[in-house]
């Protein structure tokens, strides 16, 4: 019997978070980065990223995250760091920029340039952010897959 076909996973469209208040959630997020709300329902608002997208669902039950977390990839490192400081949010000890957002959830801040995670160059354009690069580093793990930007 020849064995069936499976599936690829390529990327992710979007990463729910649950949070206990959906208006306190825009609050929060909103005082540490620029975004644009997607779409907002009953029991969850959504976040644009260009072409991926956070929902935010209202209904956090379970205790704060320790290593389960999600890395966010933003333009500028350093202002995060920045806003988590002026917020008053605790910057997590270890090598990362990891914090909690009031709810527990556990989010790692990475720095676009750093990382192979590359978006295409029509979706950098439509977010106004045709200037990120990456660095020779990111270029190099990219090259070895064959995904070198050309």
């Amino acid at each position: 019997m020849p064995t069936p076909k499976k599936a690829r996973a390529i990327g992710f469209n979007h990463v729910a978070l649950e949070v206990g208040d959906l208006d306190e959630a825009l609050a929060f997020y909103g005082r540490i980065f620029d975004f644009e709300l997607r779409g907002r329902e009953e029991d969850a608002v959504f976040i644009d990223l260009g072409d991926q997208f956070i929902a935010l669902q209202k209904g956090r039950s379970q205790p704060a995250d320790d290593g389960r977390h999600f890395g966010l990839v933003v333009d500028d490192k350093e202002a995060v760091r920045q806003a988590l400081i002026e917020a008053g949010v605790q910057i997590l000890p270890g090598p990362f920029l990891d914090f909690r957002d009031p709810w527990g959830n556990r989010i790692e801040i990475i720095g676009y340039e750093n990382i192979q995670f590359t978006k295409a160059p029509h979706v950098l354009r439509g977010m106004g952010l045709s200037h990120l690069k990456k660095n020779a580093g990111a270029l190099k793990e990219l090259a070895e897959k064959g995904m070198a930007p050309e």
